[in-house]
């Protein structure tokens, strides 16, 4: 049997006087697209940062490839963060801010290979013709169509993307579920993403995460995009996206 891409079992994370995460068991296969939803509050966030040992964890375990977050090379692993803190001000262009992402600090000669691995990398996301634009001249969803080039450019072998399609229009957000989606089967790197989006959920990952604090449901999307998990998460005034679960039994 493979090892897991990631593995939780019984994790709870206590932030203050709140717990975020409470027993959350899950196993996530390698070369898999996993949308994480549920409501705002629900741990989505809390769950990535735990998974890159960025939180402390209150009780239970957390593996990547069978090892503890701090045992694996940062080098397998991509990280898009729902806030980012660069200033874009900043006298860089993308194709230094994905050079980044090689060296892990910040690029003052990039040398002819990473210029090639980046602009690959920015072709791959719709941003080529981004390449050589300073960060002030990026409109929010082209900022984060760097980031997620970013994020790609070294290949990492598990892809953690919160809310990602922040900021993206809708031509954008399309062209970033299908990198996603395509990506485990080209790769075999698995993809994690925090997402409000239902329908992009439903249409394009192989596998659902609902959470809400805890585990409500994980599986393929038709097993978990369903009115009983939904309402169990939501509750009965569930958001946008209704008719995701109208066509299935509870």
């Amino acid at each position: 049997m493979n090892t897991p891409a990631i593995e939780t079992r019984s994790l709870s994370v206590r932030m203050r006087d709140r717990l975020a995460l409470d027993g959350v068991t899950v196993v996530v296969p390698e070369a898999s697209f996993t949308a994480v939803i549920g409501p705002n509050g629900a741990g989505k966030s809390t769950l990535l940062r735990a998974l890159l040992g960025l939180v402390p964890v209150s009780r239970g375990i957390v593996r990547l490839f069978g090892e503890a977050p701090e045992k694996i090379s940062p080098m397998r692993i991509g990280y898009v963060p729902q806030i980012k803190t660069l200033d874009t001000s900043f006298p860089a262009r993308a194709l230094d801010l994905v050079v980044s992402g090689l060296r892990r600090r910040w690029p003052w000669r990039p040398s002819r290979e990473e210029r090639d691995q980046a602009r690959e990398a920015l072709d791959l996301v719709g941003a080529g013709h981004l390449t050589n634009r300073t960060l002030a001249q990026l409109s929010g969803g082209e900022l984060q169509r760097v980031y997620l080039a970013r994020c790609l450019v070294r290949k990492p072998q598990l892809i953690l993307l919160d809310e990602p399609a922040s900021g993206m229009d809708a031509t954008a957000e399309a062209d970033m579920y299908h990198i996603l989606e395509a990506h485990p089967e080209q790769t075999g790197a698995t993809v994690l993403m925090v997402t409000h989006d239902w329908e992009g959920a439903r249409y394009h990952a192989s596998h659902v995460l609902l959470l809400h604090r805890r585990l409500i449901a994980f599986g393929p999307p038709e097993s978990v995009l369903r009115k009983a998990e939904l309402g169990e998460a939501y509750g009965h005034d569930l958001p946008g996206h209704r008719r995701l679960g109208a066509d299935t039994h509870a």
